[in-house]
């Protein structure tokens, strides 16, 4: 009976990490929607946030509804997972603008590190000796697949922004690992709603809403329904199962996999201290799932 269940529980696990592994590669394919896609980055948050957002919102209706109950003794956590979301993805954006790409990404996914070693405090999960070094080995990985650091225009604002997008990327892991009643598909749409107000207050301030063209349509829906509907779907379902240690260290499969894919579609170059990196990420992401031995 006891092995019965511990294979179904070991199964569950394993349907946990390959969701939450989904939905990071199909973030990394981001980047190649995007790039088909004439209006501004914050808009584009805007139409992804507001077609995710309504997807999953009619397949919780169709599915019987929100769970009032589970949603009201919940709701901070929810209320405050949204607008994590939204405001990662608003500073994020403002990071590529006021520094340059790489060093907006690399102070941003300081974020996932942030939750790792703060993990003891936050979820009273042990900090062995081998994540730490596989923190390390994620850490040098991250910097050579980064490329050059060096902004054109460094400034104190840019530094800021980018911190925050990195905070808000850690508030957003851990307030869902908080959320454990609500079901994956009803944070996931709500959530997704939340930061939909975020975005649409942001962009009224700065860009104004979005005209996108006729041949802009196709990559919209499927970055909305797709990479965003779909992929949050699996993301919260995963994150909310897994130990705050492991979604830290797998959400390094996002960056390498942004890297390869636009190596492989958009014949992006990819240096050798590039390979270098991301096999230094996916090589510390596996050691830091590995347990010690006893």
């Amino acid at each position: 009976m006891k092995s019965a269940i511990r294979t179904r529980q070991d199964k569950n696990t394993g349907l946990f990490y390959s969701m939450f592994i989904a939905s990071l590669l199909i973030f990394g394919t981001n980047g190649i929607i995007v790039s088909h896609i004439s209006i501004q980055a914050s808009q584009i948050v805007l139409c992804r946030t507001l077609i995710g957002g309504l997807m999953l919102t009619i397949l919780v209706f169709l599915r019987g509804g929100f769970d009032a109950g589970n949603i009201k003794s919940e709701f901070l956590f929810l209320l405050f997972g949204g607008v994590a979301l939204g405001l990662n993805w608003v500073a994020l954006f403002s990071a590529y603008r006021l520094l340059n790409v790489s060093l907006a990404t690399l102070i941003y996914y300081a974020g996932p590190m942030i939750v790792l070693l703060f993990s003891p405090l936050l979820f009273r999960e042990k900090l062995s000796g081998i994540k730490i070094i596989a923190v390390f080995v994620v850490a040098v990985g991250l910097l050579c697949i980064s490329g050059s650091i060096v902004a054109t225009e460094l400034n104190t604002t840019g530094l800021l922004v980018a911190i925050a997008s990195a905070l808000f990327y850690a508030a957003l892991l851990v307030f869902n690992k908080r959320i454990t009643k609500t079901s994956g598909l009803q944070t996931a749409a709500i959530e997704l709603d939340i930061a939909f107000i975020v975005v649409l207050i942001y962009t009224f301030a700065t860009t104004g809403l979005p005209h996108p063209q006729q041949s802009d349509l196709p990559y919209l829906l499927i970055i909305g329904l797709i990479n965003t509907g779909l992929s949050y779907l699996l993301y919260f379902s995963g994150l909310q199962k897994l130990p705050a240690q492991s979604v830290a260290m797998i959400s390094y499969i996002d960056p390498v996999s942004a890297l390869v894919f636009s190596a492989l579609l958009l014949h992006e170059s990819l240096t050798v201290t590039q390979l270098i990196g991301a096999v230094l990420i996916i090589g510390g992401a596996i050691l830091g799932e590995l347990k010690a031995a006893s």
